[in-house]
């Protein structure tokens, strides 16, 4: 018998406004344990969910404080359909601010993007399923910073607070 192997690209679906984070993890307690972790990261933050299992009733479990991002988070996850993969879309904080905190989350098992750029995933197909090979996150880069674009980049993260 030979197995085959096919490739799929799964444009993410999300509105300018939006950061999410996507992931693997590996246990159904992974919902509650990342809806806790973002509701303790920061003060306003709104989000959506989505865990898709990769075993018995195989189904995609979701949470999040904001039911438009929620069903964001269930749509992109049904079309990757990856085998423990989750999917956070973020409004009202960025992944900076919740990162440190999931990273502290002991069901997950890596990170494949924290983005608000235009999102493709590789996904590959096997008879036995689905699994993320790796993301294509926003564009190729155009050039090389020169010393304006340096102390741009310095004086917008002093703006924004992340450097004194």
């Amino acid at each position: 018998m030979t197995d085959n192997l096919t490739f799929e690209l799964v444009s993410i679906e999300m509105p300018e406004d939006l950061n999410l984070i996507l992931g693997t993890s590996h246990f159904i307690k992974t919902v509650e344990d990342v809806f806790e972790a973002l509701a303790d990261s920061a003060p306003g933050i709104k989000f959506g969910l989505a865990f898709c299992e990769a075993s018995g009733p195989r189904l995609i479990r979701r949470a999040g404080n904001d039911s438009v991002l929620t069903d964001l988070a269930v749509k992109n996850a049904q079309a990757i359909g990856a085998g423990h993969s989750f999917i956070i879309f973020l409004r009202d904080a960025y992944p900076v601010n919740v990162m440190p905190r999931l990273r502290q989350v002991p069901e997950i098992v890596n990170f494949w993007a924290a983005t608000a750029n235009p999102l493709q995933v590789i996904v590959a197909h096997t008879p036995q399923g689905r699994g993320i090979v790796g993301v294509i996150d926003g564009g190729a880069p155009l050039g090389v910073e020169n010393e304006t674009d340096i102390s741009k980049r310095k004086d917008f993260l002093r703006k924004i607070g992340y450097k004194p």
